[in-house]
């Protein structure tokens, strides 16, 4: 992925935390994080902050436990 392709809020965090889907290869979501997970919310869209939420609240159910990964 090219840097112009990554979403500003990643490319400033370098790290993202990523729940992939139980039944879908390759399908998920992804937000910015810290090195450590942790989301800031207030820097979300209300549609992400909302998608954050959902999954957090369907992990075992929809979505796998989630990963940081460097992006």
């Amino acid at each position: 992925m090219t840097s112009a392709a990554v979403p500003a809020a990643f490319a400033l965090s370098g790290f993202e935390l990523r729940f992939d889907s139980m039944f879908t290869e390759g399908r998920g979501l992804s937000f910015p994080c810290d090195a450590k997970g942790q989301v800031d919310l207030d820097t979300l869209s209300e549609r992400a902050r909302c998608n954050y939420l959902y999954a957090r609240a369907v992990v075992g159910r929809e979505f796998l436990t989630p990963a940081v990964r460097r992006c």
